[in-house]
């Protein structure tokens, strides 16, 4: 059955024990019956002793967690279950520490298992924003060590595309050039979008052609809402959620692994409307590729 959307009591009432986690893993995986990892025989044993099955083809033993992101991972479920729901419920994002806290586990069981998650949350469709896009750029960092010499200094540049009533597109760019800027928005915006709406400090060049109008508004003069719903308040919302999550929760983010941080606002922002995001999130984790830690921390 699908999982809607549940509250926390209805959680652990409905996961709370290893065999009523694996049983909804396996449901989900194997939706047809389970198959053998190795040769897709339908013809499988269970050794419920061990929690695993065998394929009568093959002789190979797996388990449900087998090939999929839980594969070595010590954490019982039904602590996954529990740190996916605190992930994807929370709006402003959720700290490792407050994991560690929840769970009882130590900050480095926490920090890896919060990573494998925004792991599967990053967005490969390729899908291309349509429509009207706004499009706006941000920094995240901190202040320069004894100070801040410019503007810019010791700050990653962000930068972000939203389809109005639609998806986002989050990326942290290398510098503030001209051509990070236009690639990006090559790779997430339709050629044939109807309009592109930016602020005043746009910096890429003109973004119309015969069929996208490109207008600005600007901020510097007050502007914020012109004729014709003229505006960049969408993905300003964007960036609010972002700061708010990193002031709140984060407090510190890495260069390194800001991608993936900006893949979870960008994840849960997409799946704002979804009633079946624990279930949908479970789904990804399954399909996702493994995170190992010595990856993580090189």
């Amino acid at each position: 059955m699908p999982t809607a959307k549940i509250d926390m009591p209805a959680l652990i009432e409905r996961f709370g024990s290893e065999e009523k986690c694996r049983a909804y893993l396996e449901e989900l995986r194997w939706p047809q019956g389970v198959r053998c990892i190795r040769c897709e025989s339908d013809k499988i044993s269970r050794i419920k002793k061990r929690a695993v099955y065998e394929c009568d083809g093959c002789g190979y033993q797996f388990s449900v967690r087998a090939g999929t992101i839980f594969h070595d991972s010590k954490l019982p479920l039904w602590k996954w279950f529990l740190a996916i729901y605190m992930m994807v419920q929370a709006k402003k994002g959720v700290s490792a520490n407050q994991i560690k806290r929840m769970l009882g586990v130590s900050y480095k069981t926490a920090w890896f298992l919060c990573h494998r998650i925004r792991a599967a949350m990053k967005d490969t469709s390729g899908d291309l924003l349509r429509g009207i896009v706004e499009i706006d750029d941000t920094y995240v960092g901190g202040k320069h060590p004894g100070g801040q010499p410019t503007k810019f200094d010791n700050k990653t540049t962000v930068i972000g595309a939203v389809e109005r009533g639609g998806k986002v597109r989050l990326a942290a760019m290398p510098n503030r050039g001209k051509k990070n800027f236009n690639g990006f928005i090559a790779r997430t915006v339709d050629g044939d979008v109807a309009a592109i709406y930016t602020d005043e400090y746009w910096r890429a060049g003109e973004l119309g052609d015969e069929n996208t109008v490109h207008p600005t508004v600007n901020h510097r003069r007050r502007e914020y809402v012109l004729p014709g719903d003229i505006h960049t308040n969408t993905i300003e919302g964007v960036w609010a959620l972002l700061k708010r999550s990193i002031a709140g929760s984060y407090h510190k983010l890495s260069v390194k692994h800001l991608p993936a941080y900006l893949d979870e606002v960008a994840f849960k922002y997409n799946n704002r409307d979804n009633a079946y995001l624990f279930r949908d999130t479970l789904l990804e984790l399954i399909r996702a590729e493994r995170v190992e830690y010595r990856r993580l921390t090189a």
